[in-house]
């Protein structure tokens, strides 16, 4: 009997508040933390709810420890780093619930969760290169997909990879030069190209100027047929 009319009285003196009083989620405890001498609040990074929540726990510690603040007083400061959904959530954190920076990360990490998506190491392995893809375009896009692979990798092995998925052509030839940096790997392999794509223009030019050449000796043949001068010296006095 006394806990129903604990439970009623909580209800009735809850229902008498007005919905829209805000409360500070944290406890007079944290709320009687003096902030250092001289501090001046910092612009924090914003989080709206998307995103890595991590991530933004991390930028945050860091942003209030450059300011000179530590442990629970990150507790007061927390709410200057939050808009949108991440606030919502803030806000209707129940009243004198936090008692500490740890159980406020906790409460915010358990709310709220990362959308990156984590690479597989057959998924790496089996990236390639798509046809007219320029090769700059292919390492990008496999050093992106690298950086959210489960299994680290060291740089050497993953450069080996990354040649793996190229093209026959300039696979074949970065295996000889073993670029040891992804930097010297996409100047190589991007010089390469302009090179190849180079010799491909130049090679149809020349085949057409063979051709020319041999219909100009064909019709001089026909011409010896029909009683011009013979062939040997037509190009004898051609030479």
């Amino acid at each position: 009997m006394t806990l129903i009319s604990r439970t009623i009285k909580d209800k009735l003196e809850g229902s008498s508040k007005s919905p829209s009083t805000y409360v500070k989620p944290y406890t007079q405890r944290i709320d009687d933390l003096k902030m250092p001498m001289g501090y001046i609040p910092p612009k924090f990074q914003q989080f709206d709810g998307k995103g890595n929540p991590k991530q933004h726990v991390a930028h945050f510690v860091e942003t209030c420890n450059d300011a000179g603040t530590y442990g629970d007083h990150l507790v007061k400061q927390f709410v200057r780093s939050l808009k949108d959904n991440a606030f919502d959530w803030y806000i209707d954190l129940g009243a004198n619930s936090i008692d500490s920076w740890k159980h406020l990360e906790e409460e915010f990490l358990n709310r709220f969760y990362s959308t990156r998506r984590t690479v597989s190491m057959i998924e790496l392995t089996n990236s390639r290169q798509r046809m007219k893809e320029p090769v700059i375009d292919y390492i990008n896009r496999w050093r992106n997909l690298s950086l959210n692979c489960k299994d680290r990798l060291s740089e050497t092995s993953a450069i080996e990879l990354c040649i793996q998925g190229r093209q026959w052509g300039l696979r074949y030839i970065l295996q000889g030069i073993q670029p040891k940096s992804f930097e010297e790997l996409a100047t190589r392999a991007h010089d390469m190209e302009l090179s190849i794509t180079a010799n491909e223009v130049e090679e149809p030019s020349f085949q057409k100027s063979y051709q020319l050449k041999e219909e100009h000796v064909e019709e001089e043949q026909v011409d010896h047929e029909d009683g011009g001068k013979s062939f040997e010296e037509t190009t004898s006095y051609a030479m």
